[in-house]
């Protein structure tokens, strides 16, 4: 790959970053903060959290099996999105290249940001074909997206053309492993060692179940994830978000035993899409999710929300024509679900 300094905006590569107050104090113990003009009343909530969130990093680190230094957490996986591009990316200059269909927020951030976004479709099958990702990048593209399990179509991208497109890639290639904790391939984050160009996406909104206190992940080499918390806001991550945090690392029977429950469920229901006059294909799904063809997927829509019950109508996404994806929920939500729908006319 290039060097970072080659890759890494030249504006961004000479930023000092906002020193905050209780960076430059850090290593040592205090008790009497009378440096960051904050109001000594109301405790806890009166005080700034810690700006690189050291202590849930150290819980973060046992769970997900990376060193402390190889994590950054932002305000949802949105931040940690938006970040590569204002790292990486000259505006109006520098591109970026996606596999096609896949999250929308990385094309939005492309927009934001004024970096041209290059999609690459995948083949019929939702796959990813290594070559021609490659070719889709020049001399100016900097980052290259990559979600597994990918979002819509929810399965695993193939482990082979990822790591063909990591060896072939002189820049930075994000994989976003949202939905990795409902798959059984082994997650990128475990290879950092093997791939200094990566960096790897995962999230609390998922699995942990902790969508509404927007906390995500991103593990990188120590030096990604130093030009990271250069650029990202002093307290990116709230106190109150922090605690949460720590309180659901500290339930991990919970979040197994939910996952084991999701798989079960999403087997049942993908079956029971199939026995549907009204659905005409279930595509694989390594997600808690799974993306289904219907006959008339905007009409089904409608007549579930008539019916309080909301799914997501991904019919004007490419190659999703006539999809409904579906979220799996309580196994009650599920059944409720299909309830409505085999009653469909």
């Amino acid at each position: 790959m290039k060097t970072l300094e080659q890759l890494t905006r030249p504006n961004i590569w000479r930023l000092a970053p906002y020193s905050s107050a209780r960076d430059e104090y850090s290593g040592k113990e205090a008790h009497v903060f009378l440096d960051a003009n904050e109001n000594p009343y109301n405790k806890p909530f009166n005080r700034y959290p810690d700006p690189l969130q050291r202590e849930l990093k150290k819980e973060i680190a046992k769970v997900k099996r990376v060193p402390e230094e190889n994590i950054f957490l932002g305000n949802g996986s949105d931040e940690a999105i938006d970040l590569p591009y204002r790292i990486f990316c000259r505006p109006g200059i520098d591109n970026v290249v996606a596999i096609e269909p896949t999250y929308g927020m990385y094309r939005v951030c492309a927009d934001t940001n004024d970096v041209e976004y290059r999609p690459v479709m995948l083949d019929d099958k939702y796959q990813m074909d290594a070559d021609k990702i490659l070719a889709a990048c020049d001399a100016n593209t900097k980052l290259i997206w990559i979600c597994s399990p990918n979002n819509p179509t929810g399965n695993n991208i193939d482990r082979e053309q990822i790591e063909k497109v990591l060896n072939g890639f002189d820049g930075i290639v994000i994989v976003d492993e949202a939905y990795s904790d409902f798959s059984d391939q082994r997650p990128f984050r475990l290879d950092l060692a093997q791939h200094p160009n990566i960096i790897v996406l995962n999230t609390f909104s998922k699995a942990w179940g902790c969508a509404a206190i927007r906390l995500g992940m991103a593990f990188a080499s120590k030096e990604i994830i130093a030009l990271y918390n250069k650029v990202k806001y002093p307290y990116n991550v709230n106190m109150l978000t922090q605690q949460q945090a720590t309180n659901a690392l500290s339930s991990r029977k919970d979040i197994e035993d939910w996952v084991r429950l999701l798989l079960q469920e999403r087997t049942r229901m993908m079956r029971a899409f199939l026995d549907l006059p009204i659905c005409e294909k279930v595509y694989p799904s390594d997600a808690n999710f799974f993306l289904a063809k219907m006959s008339d997927a905007q009409a089904i829509y409608d007549y579930l929300v008539d019916k309080g019950i909301i799914v997501r109508n991904r019919t004007r996404v490419t190659l999703c024509n006539e999809c409904l994806r579906i979220t799996i929920g309580t196994k009650s939500e599920n059944t409720e679900l299909l309830g409505a729908l085999r009653s469909f006319k």
